[in-house]
């Protein structure tokens, strides 16, 4: 594990954009993990601003995104089909035929589960995983339990979970209760996952996940198993490693 400190939200920000567009810059056909929430949102600026001046082209690139909720239209301001648009792909060349994004509308959830899963498959192995972290211990829509699923799966959401989510709604009654997610089994197979967590509210958990235990009720702790997991922590989340 490579864990990175920074004081101030830009210098991570910058940091977590350079390594992604650095490795399209030398790999442009990479095969990308993407993730969404208020973590990614200023890597995602970063990495607009180095297309914008020319640095980098994702013209070649695939994009897999962990997760979308159930049932919500994906013109919904905040599905997170219309969250990849407006923060990252209207203002980059990814053609939309390479960016993927689980189906939270499909009429058959588990036939949308395999399809995805194929997608994967046949995309080869995910060169860069980026991914948050949840209060509880969640990675993508991964939520603690006595066993995780492996490949992209139907999951109900824990209260914990539609509470921090709540903020993007109008009201925690307005936030799904369902959403698809990448399983735990694709998200350890990439072959770097950058892991990034920002704030005082997440120290403790972030901690206890790469110090304490390895157990599916924390499933962020499996990510101590991965060979190349680099993590990147603003001052605040990172506290408890001092």
């Amino acid at each position: 594990m490579n864990l990175l400190t920074f004081d101030s939200q830009q210098k991570l920000h910058e940091s977590a954009a350079g390594i992604i567009t650095g490795l399209v810059q030398t790999r442009p056909r990479a095969v990308l993990g993407l993730a969404t929430g208020g973590t990614p949102v200023g890597i995602y600026h970063a990495m607009v601003k180095s297309y914008q001046r020319g640095l980098v082209s994702f013209r070649s690139a695939t994009t897999f995104n962990l997760d979308e909720y159930v049932g919500l239209p994906e013109s919904h301001p905040e599905s997170y089909h219309s969250y990849m648009r407006n923060q990252l792909f209207r203002h980059i060349d990814l053609p939309p035929a390479q960016a993927h994004i689980p189906d939270g509308n499909a009429a058959d959830i588990v036939a949308e589960c395999k399809r995805y899963d194929r997608l994967l498959e046949d995309a080869g192995q995910i060169d860069l995983q980026l991914l948050g972290l949840g209060h509880n211990g969640h990675i993508g829509f991964n939520e603690p339990a006595h066993t995780l699923i492996s490949g992209t799966h139907l999951v109900n959401l824990q209260e914990d979970t539609r509470k921090a989510n709540a903020r993007f709604f109008h009201s925690i009654d307005k936030v799904p209760s369902r959403a698809l997610t990448m399983g735990i089994g694709t998200i350890l197979k990439a072959k770097t996952i950058l892991l990034v967590v920002k704030g005082a509210d997440k120290a403790e958990i972030v901690h206890t996940a790469l110090t304490g235990p390895i157990t599916t009720q924390c499933p962020a702790s499996l990510l101590q198993t991965h060979p190349r997991l680099v993590v990147l922590l603003d001052a605040e989340a990172a506290r408890l490693f001092q």
